[in-house]
């Protein structure tokens, strides 16, 4: 296979560590030939905690990948989340002085350089910089100027920010790998290219990865990101309150929350209520294990709504809540969800691609699936990515 029709993605959680190997193909598609996949060692809430393990968990994933797929992976996309994570909007402005008044794309770069130039803390760098929407002499809604005629060029953005010494310990860690990073991404972006319609961005949804360590937020309107955040709660928290709550082990805990746990239990009998499930030799009650975990959903639901920077959320997103990422496997989530928000909801896994793909079509692995579609979709447009102005990669 060439280099430059294959692009690798690596998504370093808290709990696993997944690379993906795809084949980009005439027209866009993209052919899953590689996938590698373990768990993931020293991270905790996202964030790279021993440099040492968590290099050993990505080189490992890779070698998985690289056999399957019978190709030496040199660079990756890899993503990057964590409550270090900020953004904010801004807006940046250019005057046209051409003769012609016409748009052209290094018209775009001056705009979006504009919109750039806010002030970032030393310990801070930009990430993105994402045109939300363009206005030429005050028409708004254009959403690529390029050809048309004007005086003034408005764009406005969504700017996201990291802590420049968590992003440099990830980097550090895919780079002892012997991998180059070819563009860091927000893993809510990436997560949202595997499991949005284009219909649900343009009404107004919300998307909500739950993973391991974080969960990861995204709100897009008319099309384009609207406002992203990460919360520092997800799976782990949930297996930690079952460990504690039950006076079970952590790994115990885990395996009876993915195979018994149920965030709307239907009880038919006192008998059944009083049930008793077990593993490993460990027994508990079947009533206080959904107790639990039904408690903790209900608190993360909560805590997803206090994200969104707009009371008015009914009207804001009226497509409703996508949940995604390895939690939103727990059943009946969805329908606790509609009960709690009093919104549509559904639970998103990646769309299908072709290859050995079948493994990927669980929405534990959004994220993955998404960087890869997000390398196909921006690979040589890469006109909002401030690469060069962050981090030495």
């Amino acid at each position: 296979m060439g280099r430059r029709n294959v692009l690798t993605a690596i998504d370093v959680g808290t709990t696993k560590t997944a690379t993906i190997i795809g084949e980009v193909r005439e027209g866009g598609d993209i052919r899953v030939v590689g996938v590698g996949i373990c768990l993931s060692k020293g991270l905790h809430k996202a964030l790279v905690v021993n440099i040492e393990e968590a290099t050993e968990s990505i080189r490992e994933s890779v070698k998985r990948a690289e056999r399957a797929a019978n190709y030496r992976v040199e660079s990756a996309y890899i993503g990057v989340t964590g409550r270090h994570i900020s953004s904010a909007n801004s807006k940046g402005v250019v005057a046209i002085t051409r003769n012609d008044r016409l748009v052209r794309t290094e018209d775009l770069k001056r705009v979006l350089s504009s919109a750039q130039s806010i002030k970032v803390p030393s310990d801070r760098k930009l990430i993105h910089v994402i045109p939300r929407d363009y206005a030429v002499d005050g028409q708004q809604g254009v959403k690529n100027p390029v050809g048309m005629h004007g005086f003034r060029l408005d764009v406005e953005t969504h700017v996201i920010t990291a802590a420049v010494t968590s992003v440099q310990n990830l980097v550090k860690c895919i780079r002892s790998a012997g991998i180059d990073v070819e563009e860091l991404i927000l893993e809510p972006l990436a997560s949202a290219e595997a499991v949005l319609t284009e219909d649900e961005k343009q009404a107004g949804v919300i998307i909500a990865d739950i993973g391991g360590g974080t969960t990861d937020i995204a709100v897009f309107k008319d099309g384009s990101i609207w406002h992203t955040s990460v919360l520092p709660v997800a799976g782990y928290q949930l297996t930690r309150d079952i460990s504690i709550g039950l006076g079970i082990p952590f790994d115990v805990a885990e395996q009876m929350k993915k195979k018994y746990a149920n965030v709307m239990p239907v009880y038919e009998s006192k008998q059944e209520t009083a049930s008793m499930i077990s593993t490993d030799g460990n027994g508990v009650s079947y009533q206080d294990l959904c107790d639990i975990v039904r408690a903790r959903v209900e608190e993360m639901l909560k805590l997803i709504l206090l994200e969104l920077p707009h009371a008015d959320y009914e009207r804001l997103v009226p497509a409703g809540l996508v949940l995604t990422g390895g939690s939103s496997n727990l059943s009946g989530i969805d329908v606790l969800a509609r009960d709690i928000l009093r919104l549509p909801v559904r639970v998103g896994a990646p769309m299908e691609m072709h290859g050995i793909s079948d493994v990927l079509s669980d929405p534990a692995y959004a994220t993955s699936v998404g960087l890869l579609l997000w390398g196909a979709k921006y690979e040589g447009r890469r006109l909002w990515q401030p690469r060069g102005l962050g981090f030495n990669f």
